[in-house]
């Protein structure tokens, strides 16, 4: 099977990216990118895949991916199952590791961690166990403070206990894939729609940007996104349009026009295509799904409610 080519997308302002992922369970999704990854799986255990190593997983699972080596982990059961399924995931790219490493003498054990994960690396159970009480900083809301924490788990991971996962000869699932400069010009291409996504595109303008022909940039996007430039642009319109149904009050007109759609009509013919159901439809069905997860969201964003009543009290004494 070809693996799908993913692109991370980092941010403006940010050195890493960390992603925390809470799902019912975790679906085959067989892909590769140019970052490493580290990844904790947290309730959750099924069947892990690195490359060409297939193997069982629990809870705590801490895996370092190395660059296009493809991976999934699969999971349709939960060790509590009240409870959702939860990857935490930090990208990292390899020369910034590096260069890192050369101008900061305390993040030198970047080095052997590259050096360890060159075919995946399986960490110990104790190791995810520390990682998990390291969460707090590493999902805070300030950039600065993940960076530090990203920095402080992956030179603390460079001498922890670990077994090679992959084969050598697991990097060669990836030629059907990009290779050479090929990630650098789509990424370029990728960007530039997550841009400017809300105004009308011109595929000249996408392949000025990757300094590819159209027929070429064609070819790239469907042998390696697995689907063409008009259907990736809908698709990430669409995305957009669904964040603003579940976390705006605009009306439907408005969040058309702000995710790139000519008129309601075009938006609401693609929206159903694509998800199945209209936008008012989905807006409604988020907030319900919205308010059976609020108590479970409060224990992470808000205050207690004493402090809330506390906070109150005294606006309204003011």
């Amino acid at each position: 099977m070809k693996p799908a080519y993913e692109h991370v997308e980092f941010g403006e302002d940010c050195s890493v990216r960390v992603y925390h992922r809470r799902l019912p369970r975790i679906p085959f999704e067989w892909h590769h990118h140019p970052e490493y990854e580290l990844t904790l799986t947290m309730n959750s255990h099924g069947k892990r895949y690195i490359g060409d190593a297939v193997d069982d997983y629990a809870a705590q699972d801490l895996v370092l991916v190395p660059p296009d080596l493809p991976h999934t982990w699969s999971s349709n059961k939960s060790v509590e199952p009240s409870a959702p399924q939860v990857a935490i995931v930090i990208w990292f790219d390899g020369d910034w590791a590096r260069r890192m490493a050369d101008c900061c003498r305390e993040y030198e054990p970047l080095r052997r961690l590259l050096r360890r994960a060159a075919c995946g690396l399986a960490f110990e159970p104790p190791a995810g166990e520390w990682m998990r009480g390291r969460l707090e900083p590493l999902l805070s809301h300030v950039a600065r403070e993940r960076l530090s924490a990203a920095l402080d788990i992956l030179c603390t991971l460079a001498d922890a206990p670990g077994r090679p996962l992959a084969s050598p000869s697991a990097f060669n699932q990836t030629d059907t894939g990009p290779s050479g400069h090929e990630p650098e010009r789509i990424n370029r291409v990728l960007s530039l729609i997550d841009a400017r996504f809300a105004e009308p595109l011109r595929l000249a303008d996408l392949c000025a940007a990757a300094s590819l022909s159209e027929r070429t940039l064609t070819r790239y996007f469907v042998q390696h996104i697995g689907e063409s430039v008009g259907r990736y642009i809908a698709r990430v319109r669409i995305g957009h349009a669904c964040r603003m149904l579940g976390d705006t009050s605009l009306p439907i007109s408005v969040i058309a026009t702000r995710s790139g759609f000519a008129n309601v009509a075009n938006f609401n013919r693609q929206f159903k295509a694509a998800k199945l159901t209209t936008p008012a439809a989905y807006r409604r069905r988020f907030a319900t799904e919205r308010a059976a997860t609020q108590d479970e969201e409060a224990r992470l964003m808000e205050r207690s409610p004493s402090l809330q009543r506390t906070s109150k009290q005294r606006r309204e004494r003011a």
